[in-house]
């Protein structure tokens, strides 16, 4: 297989969503992506437009000009901001949620593009594979939570740099949270597949911005979820598999 960037594998996994035999393997991380982002955007949108209101209420009436101004300046970056921060928050709590069946569609995704028979295993094997996957999305969690506590602070006090830094930080993210469930799927190990990942951080990275940029769009982000674990499963096939199963 030629190698590819870390922006095509993620584009790759629109096409494999779509998939004959893949389909009904995408519809319950979907379901809880669609329900998770719906009720956060609800709520988020709501508290923005109460604190852009309380900010704008502490300037004098006779200052309307700047008033005006500051709606226009501080809507983009707040939407901006609260979109960035939430993306991956929620995104983890859909990916605890969803996770058993995340592994379902990345060892079906993986079987695909081997030409292996995708299988039809019942209810029972999932089951099985339930403390197994919660125990790796703990593993994770543990992971990022002393970090994104440390990249949220400059996030907080820093503009503009603060940002720009969890951005990439959520980017990388990003790229550990998805491209975990092939690894998972073989047994190996989270810290060695954190360390063999950063072997090929640039495609890592530039997948994980992919999904970041994806999560920020209205409607599309409700479909990142499934998109994301079949790019991340085709790069795994494509360039991470043979150095780990060998």
């Amino acid at each position: 297989m030629i190698a590819r960037s870390g922006v095509a594998y993620f584009t790759s996994g629109f096409s494999l969503i779509r998939t004959k035999g893949l389909k009904r393997f995408v519809f319950i991380p979907l379901a809880v992506n669609l329900l998770l982002f719906a009720t956060a955007f609800y709520f988020l949108f709501g508290q923005i437009e109460m604190g852009i209101a309380y900010l704008i209420n502490l300037i004098p009436e006779w200052l309307g000009w700047v008033q005006e101004a500051l709606v226009y300046l501080l809507w983009p970056i707040a939407v901006i901001s609260v979109l960035l921060v939430f993306a991956l928050i929620f995104g983890t709590l859909a990916n605890w949620i969803a996770a058993p069946f995340n592994g379902i569609l990345a060892e079906k995704v993986e079987r695909h593009l081997t030409g292996q028979d995708m299988g039809d295993e019942g209810v029972l094997s999932l089951i099985k594979d339930v403390p197994r996957t919660l125990g790796r999305e703990f593993s994770k969690f543990v992971w990022y939570l002393p970090r994104a506590a440390v990249f949220f602070l400059i996030f907080l006090f820093i503009p503009v740099f603060g940002q720009i830094i969890w951005f990439l930080f959520s980017a990388w993210m990003q790229a550990i949270v998805y491209c975990d469930y092939p690894y998972d799927n073989h047994k190996v190990p989270f810290n060695r597949m954190r360390l063999h990942l950063g072997q090929h951080k640039g495609r890592a990275m530039t997948f994980g911005m992919m999904v970041n940029i994806f999560s920020l769009i209205p409607v599309v982000n409700f479909i990142v979820m499934p998109v994301a674990i079949c790019g991340a499963t085709a790069m795994w096939v494509n360039e991470l598999r043979e150095e780990m199963v060998a």
